[in-house]
């Protein structure tokens, strides 16, 4: 079947004028149900080359109606033509005669998957529906939508029941269709005063370098400083302030008070202390 479909390389292509094409395409004549019956059953059980041709050719036509569906993407009707012409061909190359429906019927769930999968690609440069439910809701609420503008609440909820989703994710869908795509860069024509592109109010701090080693040396000369001063406390100081503050099993003051056979208010005076001797050695 590989070799059937690569002979349909000199078929008409969507390029340069679309309406010489789209005349090109109607002239193609269509095919009876006994003919398109006999050439299945040719490619089917035979592989034969011309079959599959022709069973392409005539359904070019289809497709093109197709895609004039979907022109209200931004996107060229060209472009969506050559997507759907490539799901009629794996349409042609999966088809069963057996099944006893017409080639058309069975094509079109494959010509509209791929000119799904390209608008989904191209539309936004930003993915806006990545999961297959998402997608289904993105192509059914384009059709919903009756009116320019955003959604009032009795319209997400009617679209919701309608679609069989909940009315947040309408709503967030919606905002993703509403959403528009902004360069980076400002166009080269645009001067800084009029220029409002996020390359230059979307500064990254964290990945200059200068920063990361100007906090990582504030960070290492205030833990020696901090090692420094606690070698100036007394050793019970010393050892409050370490279980208190520096040790990831931080015991009370009334256990330390036991320890020290002292009250919980002494061990509190001690450590209060011991911190404002440290704050003053640090800043020193």
């Amino acid at each position: 079947m590989k070799s059937a479909l690569q002979t349909l390389n000199n078929m008409p292509t969507p390029v340069g004028s679309i309406d010489a094409y789209l005349n090109t395409i109607n002239t193609i004549p269509m095919l009876t149900l006994e003919e398109e019956q006999d050439l299945t059953q040719r490619l089917y059980e035979h592989n034969d080359v011309e079959a599959a041709r022709r069973l392409v050719m005539s359904h070019l036509r289809f497709v093109a109606r197709i895609a004039k569906g979907y022109m209200g993407y931004g996107l060229a009707l060209s472009d969506l033509i050559q997507e759907g012409n490539v799901g009629l061909m794996k349409a042609v190359k999966r088809f069963n005669p057996a099944v006893g429906v017409r080639l058309v019927t069975f094509a079109v769930h494959w010509i509209k998957a791929e000119m799904h999968e390209y608008i989904i690609r191209n539309w936004r440069i930003v993915k806006i529906a990545t999961t297959k439910a998402q997608r289904k809701l993105f192509f059914n609420l384009r059709s919903q939508k009756k009116r320019l503008g955003w959604f009032n609440k009795a319209e997400v909820e009617a679209v919701a029941h309608d679609l069989g989703v909940k009315p947040a994710d309408v709503m967030e869908m919606e905002s993703r269709l509403n959403a528009h795509d902004a360069a980076f860069d400002a166009p080269t024509e645009m001067d800084d005063e009029h220029s409002f592109s996020p390359v230059h109010y979307l500064e990254d701090h964290a990945t200059n370098p200068a920063d990361l080693i100007e906090t990582e040396t504030i960070a290492d000369l205030h833990n020696v400083r901090l090692a420094n001063a606690l070698q100036t406390l007394d050793p019970r100081s010393k050892d409050i302030i370490s279980r208190r503050w520096l040790s990831d099993s931080k015991p009370t003051l009334h256990d330390l008070a036991a320890e020290y056979d002292i009250s919980a208010e002494r061990i509190r005076q001690i450590e209060a202390n011991a911190m404002k001797k440290l704050k003053l050695d640090i800043a020193a």
